[in-house]
């Protein structure tokens, strides 16, 4: 049950020396780790070059358990709609991280609509880019991996609200992070406006709010899916604060501000 990556030498650096100084680098823009625990994180997922420095510096910040509950979106259409991966290790050059195996068997008991399901991982970016970051910041890390691509809000607030319930129940911290990258092939002042309507949803921890705004304003943020249903499990886990780390779109890197993506930094405690 190992994965082995399927976007290295493309989104990052395949070379582990090489790939490590990149990370600290991004890590290094953090200000601190912040001393309240980390319930969600919200990091984007494109190739390092343009959101690295969101996800260094958002993760940085972050006061992460030394589990991790990964939520991505399911760009490849393929698996099941709640897809966790459910033992083993995740390759990233130069080590592994290994699947908790407690965590993945509490999930899949604590909601039918879980599954145990790799097929959805197998070409699939959106958690594979975020493990460098992670396991540069504590190489114990352990992960429970799991796609997202279920359209239905009620059923992401079943699903949520169940995962906050059973990582509550598991007696040791979990936090989780969610991927997603925010407005696809805009302008950049129309990312940022569309934008900071879906943020300003998330950071006041409102996840029906979030999912209603991206879309009825057809806000094209991949992982609205998975921050929902992370919403709910961290409100479930007693969330009472959200905030926006940092924003950016790849026009600030590329220097063409009218087909942007944009990348935000979450932190919810």
């Amino acid at each position: 049950m190992d994965r082995q990556p399927v976007v290295v030498g493309r989104f990052y650096d395949g070379v582990p020396d090489n790939l490590n100084a990149v990370v600290d680098g991004f890590l290094a823009a953090g200000r601190g780790r912040r001393a309240e625990p980390t319930l969600l994180a919200m990091v984007p997922h494109a190739g390092y070059v343009f959101s690295g420095a969101v996800c260094g510096q958002t993760l940085a910040e972050a006061h992460l358990a030394q589990t991790v509950l990964l939520l991505g979106p399911n760009h490849t259409g393929r698996g099941e709609p709640f897809a966790l991966w459910p033992e083993g290790t995740w390759h990233i050059p130069g080590g592994g991280v290994p699947v908790d195996t407690e965590l993945t068997g509490e999930l899949l008991a604590a909601d039918s609509h879980i599954s145990p399901d790799v097929e959805a991982h197998l070409g699939e970016h959106s958690l594979e880019v975020i493990l460098p970051f992670l396991h540069r910041l504590d190489p114990a890390v352990a992960i429970a991996p799991m796609a997202v691509s279920m359209p239905y809000l009620d059923v992401l607030r079943q699903v949520g609200t169940n995962i906050g319930q059973a990582l509550k129940a598991l007696g040791r911290p979990v936090s989780i992070v969610v991927s997603s990258d925010m407005s696809h092939y805009i302008s950049h002042d129309s990312a940022k406006r569309r934008d900071a309507m879906a943020l300003d949803a998330a950071v006041a921890l409102d996840p029906a709010g979030l999912f209603e705004t991206v879309r009825s304003n057809n806000i094209s943020m991949c992982g609205v899916m998975p921050m929902t249903v992370g919403l709910y499990a961290a409100l479930e886990l007693g969330a009472t604060k959200g905030e926006l780390v940092t924003y950016a779109t790849s026009g600030e890197v590329s220097g063409d501000y009218d087909q942007v993506v944009g990348y935000a930094g979450v932190l919810v405690s």
